[in-house]
């Protein structure tokens, strides 16, 4: 397949949400035409890409009307009044089907809208659908699920990434500006680097979970995935229920710290160098190399799949006993290792994560971020399972996952940055930040990136 971007890209593609919601209050722009644009981009483009797996026109268009009509009563309900947004499909939504990317939920209509949905009602937003998942979250390569694999925008022959496959793929072609996605092992951060938009995974139970399919209790989080930093910020702020401060710490002044190179696992040395490029233009002087969470990253890697294996058993356990052939196979043999954890092995893993976030605690006496690739290598072919680094294959669903997944164990801030790039397909600059520290991290970025 020949590329999509950025010749055919969809209307929003780079567009910024802050200017088309002051074009919507000057009235040069309403509700009704930017959710038609977000309609006639998805018709033209979700053939080839399969971001979205369920749109309904005049729901859609139904919310755009009433946003207009609400601003033009004099009822502002904020910056995300009247701008198309979608939705995950593992996130409960009243008005359309929610199947979380199974055949075990086919047509399933949930009761009421998840909290960060209603949140974003409120806030006026216009849902426009909902996007692919890969199957329960259960993947970082979102190329498993009852709907099929998304596609990059860049390549449709490659991944988008997972778990938030659609989200961050409708917004890198320009289907729609904003959407929500999930974050258990980098399932916002893998696919918004793949795919070369913003994705920002807050601190743990930042943005409440209630209505969001779970997949393991102590590392899931929910959060934006967007154009730009200032873009994942208004929606961040809507989705927390929590507006950010308007002032910053001066951003030269931060102390950054650069993952030392391999910390995580293999990394493409293409890669390695863009993205640290990448973060030099960003911090300048202020980067200097951290090398302690080499000693940790094995042990990290074996406390977050204890947790994780043994948290998705429990939320899938009957369905394995009565209806195991519904799940897609790779996703069920998953399941079945997860089986496997013992009880004392959930136990010490529940111990060791709090030592880890106790140890980052510390590292953050000395530095204020810390930055790394967002993902080790370019997308790979949809439905590879093993990818070369050098002179030798790795296994894809670890390498995506490497230098993410620690940030879910230890619930911090962090956002994945376009950073250029490698082979015509892009790359991605993660940035970490301690503990509740999400609006510091997003003002900061949004700085820094502006003035570079």
């Amino acid at each position: 397949m020949s590329p999509v971007l950025p010749a055919h890209a969809g209307y929003f593609f780079g567009r910024s949400v802050v200017e088309l919601a002051e074009r919507l209050r000057d009235g040069s722009l309403t509700s009704v035409e930017l959710t038609q644009a977000a309609l006639d981009s998805i018709e033209r483009l979700n053939p080839t890409l399969n971001a979205f797996v369920q749109v309904d026109a005049p729901i859609a268009l139904a919310q755009a009307r009433q946003a207009d009509d609400l601003l033009a009563q004099g009822q502002d309900l904020g910056p995300l009044h009247g701008i198309p947004v979608a939705v995950k499909d593992n996130i409960d939504t009243l008005d359309y089907v929610s199947t979380y990317g199974s055949a075990h939920f086919e047509g399933f209509r949930p009761r009421r809208d998840a909290v960060c949905v209603q949140r974003l009602r409120e806030a006026g937003a216009v849902i426009v659908g909902k996007t692919l998942t890969h199957e329960f979250a259960y993947g970082p390569t979102g190329d498993r699920s009852l709907q099929g694999a998304a596609r990059n925008p860049w390549d449709p022959d490659c991944i988008t990434g997972g778990s938030s496959a659609g989200s961050a793929a409708a917004v890198a072609s320009g289907m729609v500006p904003l959407a929500l996605g999930t974050d258990t092992g980098g399932s916002i951060r893998i696919p918004a680097a793949l795919c070369g938009v913003v994705g920002f995974k807050p601190s743990y139970a930042a943005v409440p979970l209630e209505g969001v399919f779970p997949l393991s209790s102590s590392l899931d989080h929910a959060g934006p995935i967007a154009n730009s930093v200032e873009d994942a910020r208004l929606l961040f702020e809507v989705l927390s229920g929590k507006a950010c401060a308007a002032t910053a710490t001066e951003p030269r002044a931060v102390r950054v710290g650069w993952i030392r190179s391999g910390s995580f696992g293999p990394v493409d040395v293409a890669v390695d160098q863009q993205v640290y490029q990448a973060a030099k233009q960003v911090f300048g002087d202020t980067l200097h190399e951290v090398t302690e969470l080499a000693a940790m990253a094995a042990g990290m890697k074996e406390t977050l799949l204890m947790l994780q294996r043994a948290e998705a058993y429990d939320v899938h356990a009957e369905r394995m006993q009565e209806a195991p052939q519904l799940f897609d196979q790779e996703v069920r043999e998953r399941l079945e290792l997860s089986q496997e954890v013992r009880g004392w092995q959930y136990i010490r893993a529940q111990r060791a994560q709090q030592q880890y976030q106790a140890q980052m605690e510390r590292l953050f006496e000395d530095y204020d971020l810390l930055v790394s690739p967002s993902v080790p290598i370019i997308a790979p072919a949809v439905n590879a399972r093993e990818t070369p680094v050098g002179e030798q294959l790795i296994d894809v669903r670890a390498a995506v996952l490497s230098y993410t997944s620690p940030w879910n164990l230890t619930g911090l801030p962090a956002i994945s940055l376009p950073a250029g790039q490698v082979r015509g397909l892009p790359v991605g600059l993660q940035v970490i930040a301690a503990a509740g520290e999400d609006e510091r991290l997003l003002q900061v970025m949004a700085k820094l990136i502006v003035r570079t």
